[in-house]
């Protein structure tokens, strides 16, 4: 079963959780919520609702919550990708993937990075 989509901030602060490893409300809340101008409310609201749609869970360590990531590595961008597509994009990759085409910036990383899911792409298609 598809998760819940989530949005922007809902991602950014997925990817803080991931890099901390676990952290309290209050943590991601002087970490990642201060610098975006987040009251602590408003942290916890949205740490709840991420544990709500299944990407974070909760464990009380000595009194206090401590959240992780409750999905796979890379699960929550991957659903992020999938739901900017089927809506923004109907489903299409080709505007993304021009563009990919358009953007000066594209690292020898990256480039191989594209190369390598394209001929997975094209692997998976040979054996269908």
């Amino acid at each position: 079963m598809r998760k819940p989509s989530i949005g922007d901030q809902e991602l950014a602060l997925l990817q803080h959780i991931d890099e901390s490893g676990t952290a309290s409300v209050g943590e991601v809340a002087a970490s990642f919520g201060e610098p975006r101008g987040l009251a602590r409310s408003t942290v916890l609201t949205m740490m709840e609702r991420l544990r709500g749609k299944g990407y974070l869970k909760r464990k009380q360590l000595r009194g206090m919550f401590r959240y992780s990531i409750a999905t796979g590595p890379g699960e929550a961008m991957r659903s992020a990708v999938g739901s900017f597509v089927e809506k923004t994009l109907s489903g299409s990759v080709s505007p993304f993937v021009a563009w990919m085409s358009e953007r000066a910036e594209v690292s020898d990383d990256e480039l191989a990075e594209l190369e390598a899911l394209v001929a997975q792409l094209q692997s998976r298609r040979r054996e269908s």
